[in-house]
């Protein structure tokens, strides 16, 4: 690995571009097809004076640096003004090297120094060579080092700025040359913004980040509620951190959750250091989560390592033909995210992520998305694997879905993961409310999706519907031979019933369902695909207020019962789940609970069970006034997969032509016959 330093100074009597007889020039430069700088634009001059500072990394010498020259022009092509390249092994390596270049147009001086990968530079080279260094203005042309992701959830008690003792706040956040700003919340000292977005990082330091909130006056000035700062200095990489700001001044506090991650190189870096792939360090994480170790530090469940390979075939997303892929790795709330590869649809990332693992039924989440400059990113394709579905070590080829995880997309991912865990720590996780997701798709009115919830409340309601058909044909005898039998269970159980019998009949419909699935009778479950559309909402236009207010409000009323069916329906699938085996892992869980519930029930009498019950329902606030009072049964439930999100997580078979790299191999041999 190399570092080049390049000191881009001027260029003298460039060509004329423009009418009014100068031009806009600036300079770009490219190392394998790849721009890695861009110059900031020197208006209305044929002698431009630039000085700025350019640090690269490179691995091979051998790969020319071009230098192009282009004359800006707004709202049109920029027109060119020249090139010329340098092959970077004729540099003397740890001198700077002056070098002037004559194009027809144009005449350039640059310079450059080549050492190898280290940050020991000495300084008299500095004094003898260079008169001055570049200013640190227009970083926001160069390759940024790293991305600060950041989540804005909420503000508490904000300061009221306007006369009905409330306010409409917003935040803006300034890294550098970055800027961000949030959406407004109307009326509200506790806003909820439930917003993410990324900011490129330049500093090798880091730098602070400046966040202000203010007040929204329309026909005014914004009022200024409050600022704080963050030191980039002071947070880890690769780590998702939870931070609680206060407002300068004691007028609030900021919920954030921010990423410092994804340090961008110009070549493609191997792998790193795997830390599941050292033995001596693989030792240690099994050790650690061994079942004799199952009751120390009961929130440590496990880690989930993630190599991110790279990927084939990918949507071209740019008007070139082309994109500019990045990949976004997310773990209920963590989300770390990889460099760009700029200008290839089938790039490699080579990138290792390492998360802890709080909640084994958590799904992990990649996406990839393509990179634009002046505008959010472009999405270019998604999976989501459950964490108990990966096969540790095993490197897969995943066929990448559309957001809502319901249809495939073009191209595919290479992925590799390793998960380890404490099986016992990870069943007493089960049992508490599950974390909250501060990020989450806003829900908006559809009416596929209404129709989709309404068919599966349906179906729900149908299997009911049947099973009470059944039981009532057993009394109305019209099948004499099953009526009886009938009759006769209904005598025994209702004369020798005991508690115990509830949930031990629970555990033969359990055993039953492994059964099918072991002996492979089950057929495989019949699962509703629907093609989502994406139907433009025709917006209605009119001058009239009072129609307006009745179009919100009926928006609102679909929304929730569109919530309410997706509640129902993914309830009655949940239970229905568990008993399939769709989870091997809930459904073992779930016979430990009911052999354990049975013989509880056997040992001690109804009653007695029932007082505990009531004393430590009625104890619990007294004993803890800030415990989240729960339901272990619907916790419990909320780990197993409903009907849609098992096909969300369901692989898709990777095709034969839909890998370029085999339709490649195939071509060749097509050739070579």
């Amino acid at each position: 690995m190399y570092k080049l330093d390049i000191v881009l100074r001027r260029g003298h009597n460039l060509a004329v571009r423009d009418r009014t007889g100068t031009s806009d020039p600036y300079v770009k430069f490219k190392i394998c097809r790849k721009e890695v700088f861009r110059s900031k634009t020197v208006h209305k001059s044929l002698n431009p004076v630039w000085d700025e500072q350019i640090c690269l990394m490179v691995d091979n010498l051998h790969e020319p640096l071009y230098i192009k020259v282009f004359d800006y022009d707004f709202g049109r092509p920029d027109d060119f003004m020249g090139s010329t390249y340098l092959y970077l092994d004729s540099i003397e390596q740890c001198r700077w090297s002056h070098r002037q270049f004559h194009d027809c147009t144009l005449s350039h001086i640059w310079s450059f120094m080549v050492k190898r990968n280290s940050t020991n530079f000495s300084k008299f080279l500095y004094q003898q060579q260079v008169s001055q260094w570049p200013s640190d203005l227009h970083k926001k042309y160069q390759l940024w080092r790293s991305m600060l992701s950041i989540s804005l959830i909420e503000g508490r008690d904000l300061v009221p700025m306007d006369q009905n003792g409330l306010s409409d706040p917003y935040v803006k956040f300034r890294l550098g040359n970055e800027k961000y700003r949030s959406k407004t919340i109307a009326k509200s000292l506790n806003p909820q913004w439930r917003e993410q977005f990324d900011l490129h990082v330049f500093d090798e330091e880091g730098g602070i980040l400046d966040i202000s909130v203010w007040d929204k006056d329309t026909g005014k000035r914004d009022d200024f509620i409050g600022r704080c700062h963050l030191d980039l200095c002071t947070l880890s990489k690769e780590k998702t951190h939870k931070l609680e700001l206060d407002l300068e001044g004691g007028k609030g506090q900021l919920v954030l959750l921010v990423t410092l991650t994804a340090t961008a190189a110009v070549s493609i870096s191997d792998l790193s250091v795997c830390l599941l792939d050292d033995p001596h360090s693989r030792r240690q994480i099994l050790n650690r989560y061994r079942l004799l170790r199952s009751f120390c530090n009961l929130n440590d469940i496990g880690i989930v390592q993630v190599k991110i390979l790279r990927a084939e075939g990918l949507m071209a997303a740019d008007i070139t033909g082309k994109s500019d892929p990045f990949c976004v790795v997310e773990l209920c709330n963590d989300r770390l995210q990889t460099h760009t590869v700029y200008k290839n649809l089938n790039p490699k990332w080579n990138k290792v992520f390492t998360l802890n693992v709080k909640d084994i039924h958590s799904v992990l989440e990649v996406s990839v998305y393509d990179e634009d400059r002046d505008r959010s990113a472009d999405f270019l394709g998604k999976v989501a694997i459950p964490l108990l579905n990966i096969h540790s070590g095993e490197q897969k080829a995943y066929v990448l879905k559309n957001k809502e995880l319901t249809g495939p997309t073009k191209g595919v991912i290479f992925l590799e993961a390793d998960v380890i865990f404490n099986s016992v720590k990870a069943s007493l996780r089960t049992f508490v409310p599950l974390e909250q997701k501060y990020i989450e798709d806003e829900c908006k009115v559809s009416k596929q999706v209404l129709q989709r919830n309404f068919n599966r409340v349906k179906r729900c309601i149908m299997f009911l519907i049947t099973v009470g058909s059944y039981i009532n044909s057993c009394v109305e005898w019209e099948s004499t031979q099953r009526s009886i039998c009938a009759f006769l269970a209904f005598v025994l159980v209702v004369w020798n019933f005991e508690f115990y019998m509830v949930p031990l009949s629970l555990l033969v419909l359990l055993g039953w369902g492994h059964y099918m699935l072991a002996s492979g009778r089950e057929t495989e479950r019949n699962m509703v695909k629907h093609n989502i559309l994406n139907d433009c909402l025709t917006e209605c236009h009119c001058d009239k207020k009072g129609l307006l207010d009745k179009l919100y409000a009926i928006q609102d009323i679909c929304i929730s019962v569109q919530t309410v069916l997706d509640e129902v329906a993914s309830c009655g699938e949940r239970i229905k789940n568990t008993f399939n085996w769709t989870v091997p892992f809930l459904s073992w869980l779930a016979i430990a609970a009911l052999c354990v519930a049975s013989f509880l029930m056997y040992l001690i009498p109804l009653r007695y069970i029932v007082l505990v019950w009531g004393v430590n329902k009625f104890t619990k606030k007294l004993r803890d006034p800030y415990l989240i009072d729960n339901n272990e049964l619907l916790d419990f439930l909320s780990r197993v997969p409903s009907d849609m999100q098992v096909l969300q997580y369901k692989e898709l078979k990777v095709e034969p032509g839909q890998s370029p790299s085999k339709r490649r191999s195939n071509h060749g041999l097509c050739k070579r016959e």
